[in-house]
């Protein structure tokens, strides 16, 4: 008997582990159909990224919408407390530190939509990463911290927005805080920013009493139930926060119709706005960057990331509503003029992509591309425009974090990852030989300090020059140089914190430990002759 309930269970657990095993596959595999070029049209595609100041919740709240939307089973803290450590955070020393040295690319499906995500390092220091980011990105959702508003990294990054036309949503964040204080955070927006931004949303109570928030769009409340929050239930607005809320649409309709002809029409003959009409202008609006909507909530008490999931598809554009230029050189002359990029998802055009990042990954380089036009299929060959070389598509994959599907093909609006190519950072590729296009480079800030490093031993000198040359290409802003005066090999970077992170990168990557200093100055002596 014994025998035979042992046999049972082990039978059963066999039979859940396959029914386990089955439905992964059958979500992988459906994710994959959902995701590749042919099922999706541009309508339902987003692509955008997380930026924020240092310690805003970038990496929180993209955990969260990856829980919600089912992309990942269960979350996790960024710190790893549990262990484990948020799946975006994929290097060690992320974990370790609790910050986001490398952005990370990822995509999910939510309500038939496409979301392709990248999040972004919120330190001064690894600025190229957001730089490069938004070069490729069509929105972008700017995360404030509810206690700390406007901070001067959100400046930077407001900056970026502006140098590549991004147009983003606001998401105020962390209104479980002590001191949390949206009206402040979006004052700030106003007066530092110089934003038309207005409220589309209200919390219901701060701090600790946080229970949910106000659409004032639909004008209804929104609460959030369930032991991770999952469960949104929609209820009219509490009584107390009646009158906040009519004030507070009003200036959100004054402010889109300032914005946006049709609904300013419509605001002059006294008209109210129907739902879907303000929807429609908001839209318009956020789209041509005249308009900021914003967000509330708190990603780490599960509150508000549903509503701001609905907010991207309304409210971001599409690769179809941004407009993407090549540029062309002339052979015959020295003249050079724009081309607009077409971005309909079939094989009508040639192909147009651009590398937007390296990465050296388990199986070599890791080129991060995005696809402006046309299609790109497996084992196809393609010409990077810069070195006239012919290179072969050998695997071409979609990335979670650090784990890698593959795809046949991409279209344009998707953006994908290539393996065994060797290119720099922003060199196009194209399907022609002798077309001469590039697409618009990415802005690369200067150094700004510089410290000397050596191997702490003298015979893993050879690790040392694999390590720092890698390093090199994957960051343009990681510059390396030897002084012939002084015998040192000096390196620059965008702030102390970077080339620490290069330095422990290069013992726990490559177990080379490495000793850094000031550069030394070499000095010189002048002789004087007297003249008789």
């Amino acid at each position: 008997m014994r025998v035979l309930k042992a046999g049972l269970s082990l039978s059963r657990r066999h039979l859940k582990n396959a029914r386990s095993i089955t439905l992964k596959q059958v979500l992988v595999n459906s994710c994959r159909t959902c995701s590749s070029g042919g099922a999706i049209p541009n309508e339902r595609i987003r692509n955008i990224g997380i930026s924020a100041h240092i310690d805003s919740g970038k990496t929180t709240l993209t955990e969260r919408v990856l829980f919600y939307t089912g992309r990942i089973a269960e979350m996790h803290e960024v710190k790893g407390k549990d262990g484990v450590g948020a799946i975006m955070d994929s290097m060690e020393l992320e974990r370790q530190r609790g910050i986001t040295i490398q952005s990370a690319a990822t995509y999910t499906m939510w309500k038939n939509h496409n979301i392709n995500i990248i999040d972004t390092p919120g330190h001064v220091d690894f600025t190229i990463e957001v730089e490069r980011s938004l070069r490729v990105l069509d929105g972008a959702v700017l995360v404030l911290c509810a206690v700390g508003g406007v901070q001067c990294q959100t400046m930077t990054v407001n900056r970026q927005m502006k140098r590549y036309s991004v147009p983003f949503l606001t998401f105020i964040n962390k209104l479980d805080r002590m001191g949390a204080n949206p009206s402040r955070a979006l004052q700030q927006m106003r007066s530092k920013l110089n934003h038309n931004a207005a409220f589309i949303q209200l919390p219901i109570g701060l701090e600790g009493n946080l229970r949910g928030i106000v659409d004032l769009i639909e004008e209804r409340s929104i609460c959030f139930e369930g032991p991770f929050g999952q469960s949104v239930r929609y209820d009219e607005i509490p009584p107390e926060l009646r009158a906040e809320a009519f004030d507070r649409r009003q200036e959100l309709v004054e402010s889109v119709a300032n914005a946006d002809e049709i609904l300013g029409e419509m605001f002059l003959e006294e008209r109210t706005p129907t739902v879907q009409e303000l929807k429609a202008a908001i839209r318009r609006a956020t789209i041509q960057r005249l308009f900021t909507p914003v967000l509330v909530g708190s990603a780490l008490k599960n509150k508000g990331v549903q509503p701001l999931l609905d907010a991207i598809l309304d409210y971001l554009p599409n690769p179809t509503e941004v407009k993407n230029y090549a540029i062309l050189n002339h052979e015959d002359s020295s003249e050079t003029s724009k081309v607009l990029m077409d971005p309909t998802r079939d094989m009508s055009q040639p192909f147009v992509g651009l590398a937007f990042k390296l990465e050296a990954g388990r199986f070599g380089q890791l080129t991060y591309l995005r696809v402006y036009q046309g299609c790109l299929k497996k084992s196809e060959y393609i010409y990077n425009t810069r070195t006239a070389k012919r290179v072969r598509v050998q695997r071409l994959v979609r990335l979670h974090a650090d784990q890698m599907e593959d795809v046949d093909e991409v279209f344009a609006g998707d953006i994908c990852a290539l393996f065994g190519i060797d290119c720099a950072s922003g060199d196009t590729f194209t399907a022609r030989t002798n077309v001469n296009l590039s697409m618009e480079s990415i802005h690369v800030p200067d150094p700004v300090i510089s410290m000397a490093i050596k191997p702490s031993n003298k015979n893993d000198l050879d690790k040392f020059s694999k390590g720092i040359n890698r390093f090199t290409r994957e960051d343009p802003t990681f510059r390396i140089h030897f002084d012939t005066e002084s015998k040192e090999t000096v390196i620059s970077g965008m702030g102390e914190l970077h080339l620490e992170i290069y330095s422990q990168r290069m013992e726990k990557e490559y177990n080379c430990p490495c000793v850094m200093g000031k550069p030394k100055v070499a000095f010189r002596e002048t002789v004087t002759r007297a003249v008789s």
